[in-house]
């Protein structure tokens, strides 16, 4: 998918940027940075692309640099318990989006290869 600037692309990377910014900043993502890490060590970035806080865990669907999705399903009630982690290659996770979560996935990808050159 091409990305034109429009005015939801700019709303989804703003949500995204936010993402980026909560989950290495702040303490209540720490868990889910510290698994990450775990199972990736090689993560340079990684965007949070939809978050289900459920009663008793919580799901997260995370763009791991600029070429994986993984799903990463955290207890939140016993935090002992291990967490659940798959991980999808992107041209699977693509395979029946709807237009909108394509263009997000499109605007993370932009984001996290431009995390990588800054990293550099």
């Amino acid at each position: 998918m091409k990305l034109v600037g429009s005015k939801t692309e700019q709303d989804i990377r703003e949500q995204l940027i936010a993402s980026n910014k909560s989950l290495f900043e702040e303490e209540e993502k720490k868990r889910l940075l510290n698994v990450i890490q775990e199972n990736y060590p090689n993560m340079v970035t990684a965007y949070v692309l939809h978050w289900i806080p459920e009663q008793a865990e919580d799901f997260y669907k995370v763009l791991i640099n600029d070429s994986m999705i993984v799903d990463i399903e955290l207890d939140r009630l016993n935090q002992n318990i291990m967490p659940i982690i798959k991980s999808v290659p992107i041209s699977q996770y693509k395979v029946g989006l709807s237009k909108i979560n394509q263009l997000k996935l499109a605007v993370a990808i932009d984001l996290a290869q431009k995390d990588f050159k800054k990293a550099k």
